[in-house]
């Protein structure tokens, strides 16, 4: 643990500089205020592509901890990449936080805009002496790299310009941060512990290109100085960077972030999660897999991050519960069963005039709402995902005469017409078309004909519903509705 609590920190840390940050566009919903000295974090992804699971659970994990301490959870999008950044990019990584319910507080920071403050910055560093102009080719850097490959050693510039200022004119530099070479620099990172890397191992990294534009290194540290970030959750493949940004806060006379880098996200294999294991972004969850954004959410919870035995973890409880210390090492693995297998708890919880609306969605055209939301109670215990429970709404707006799929027909072949005849008139029958009184008139046929309930209900499913498996036969018979069962049923009668 480090000697400095987040709160002695956060005292340290400079208020909110709103009017340096630029390029501010959207808003995440209102939350409620929170106090002026308190933690801030912030997700800071790249629009290069979707919002894929593992950003997904480092921005869980930063609202969470900004929610536990009562702080500000922010959003950064590091759009300097100007070939690779898009704006759909950007659009699916706001819309993807937003169904997730990861709302940031004040406004969304661009850090291609920031470019000027990141500038200044650097040349704020060569006046001081932490930095300097590197003249450096592109022949003598070549010549470093193949010295390096040939002692098999990683390269770690060594520029002749560090301790020199009579650099030509009118040539072309970079800006390098002069970074320490004697000693060692330790962090220690809320999840991975101390840990050492000894200063010899660090070079002089590019603070600006030759065109005068920032690197990612200066971007990065600027950016979460000027926006009072005190804590830094992000995954542990940028552990490094730390050692190398440390730095850069250290020449401003910066107060430095709480570090906690997280194990990254593995497939079921034991590898990095990438496209060959499945669906990586979160927008293929909620379009094509038809996961609830809590399923989701809990799920990512439980990958690196536990409370006891709990698996089933609401939102608040989720807030109140979080903290770093509960955080693991080792990278977690992700299973889609069991993200299904949570989701299908997630479904059965849901309101039924919200999945109805959701199924209505994936179904397309002009349906019937009002029945979607009626056929819930008796649709949903039995689907893992909204596709599941939009397939299971098909029989109800299936056309007659109804199709017959191949598993079911044989259930309608045999004494099953005769079967189906004896159902239709003992349906017919009935007077008050509620699942009682049509379970009575079903086991009134099965008892008349001398057979087990199943031998009746089975071929009456087949008619009804055109599958071999649906809801409970009464409640299909229900939603159905007295006119639509009974001509499906008069369908299959005849032998």
């Amino acid at each position: 643990m480090l000697g400095a609590s987040a709160a002695e920190l956060a005292i340290h840390h400079p208020v909110w500089e709103h009017a340096r940050l630029g390029a501010i566009t959207e808003r995440g919903a209102a939350t409620a205020p929170t106090p002026s000295l308190a933690v801030v974090t912030r997700f800071a992804p790249s629009p290069t592509g979707f919002l894929h699971l593992g950003g997904a659970r480092t921005a869980l994990f930063n609202w969470l901890f900004a929610r536990h301490h009562g702080g500000k959870f922010l959003l950064r999008i590091e759009d300097t990449d100007r070939a690779r950044s898009t704006q759909p990019a950007i659009d699916a990584i706001l819309a993807g936080m937003r169904w997730l319910g990861l709302h940031w507080d004040d406004d969304a920071v661009f850090q291609f805009a920031r470019a000027d403050r990141h500038a200044e910055v650097a040349h704020q560093m060569v006046a001081s002496g932490h930095a300097y102009r590197c003249y450096m080719t592109q022949d003598e850097i070549a010549a470093q790299r193949e010295a390096a490959q040939a002692a098999k050693q990683p390269l770690r510039i060594r520029s002749p310009w560090r301790d020199r200022s009579d650099g030509p004119e009118n040539a072309s530099f970079v800006v390098r941060l002069r970074a320490p070479q004697d000693g060692a620099t330790t962090i220690d990172d809320q999840v991975q512990g101390s840990v050492t890397v000894q200063n010899a191992e660090l070079d002089d990294l590019v603070l600006l290109r030759s065109d005068g534009t920032p690197t990612y290194m200066l971007a990065v540290v600027v950016d979460d100085h000027d926006m009072g970030v005190t804590h830094v959750i992000r995954g542990d493949d940028h552990l490094n960077n730390a050692f190398r940004q440390l730095p850069i806060y250290r020449a401003n006379g910066w107060p430095e972030p709480v570090y906690a880098h997280i194990p990254l996200i593995h497939g079921s294999d034991g590898a990095k999660l990438s496209k060959r294991h499945g669906a990586v972004g979160i927008e293929a969850y909620r379009n094509e897999l038809g996961i609830l954004p809590e399923a989701l959410d809990n799920y990512l919870l439980r990958l690196g991050w536990g409370h006891g035995d709990a698996e089933i973890i609401s939102r608040d409880e989720a807030v109140e519960w979080f903290d770093l210390g509960a955080v693991g090492k080792s990278p977690s693995r992700f299973d889609l069963k069991k993200l299904e297998h949570l989701n299908g708890h997630y479904i059965r919880e849901a309101d039924d005039a919200r999945l109805a609306a959701l199924v209505a969605d994936r179904l397309g055209g002009d349906v019937d709402v009002a029945l979607l939301t009626a056929a819930m109670p008796a649709l949903k215990p039995r689907a893992a995902n909204l596709n599941e429970l939009a397939d299971g709404t098909a029989f109800l707006f299936a056309q007659r005469p109804l199709p017959i799929d191949e598993a079911a027909a044989p259930l309608l072949a045999g004494d099953a017409p005769a079967i189906l005849a004896s159902l239709h008139a003992a349906l017919d029958a009935v007077d008050d078309w509620d699942t009682e009184a049509l379970e009575a008139a079903v086991r009134g046929v099965a008892e008349e004909r001398g057979v087990k309930l199943g031998q009746a209900a089975q071929p009456l499913r087949a008619a009804l519903t055109g599958r071999k498996t649906s809801p409970g036969i009464f409640d299909v018979l229900a939603l159905l509705g007295r006119s639509e069962s009974l001509g499906r049923i008069a369908d299959r009668m005849a032998a």
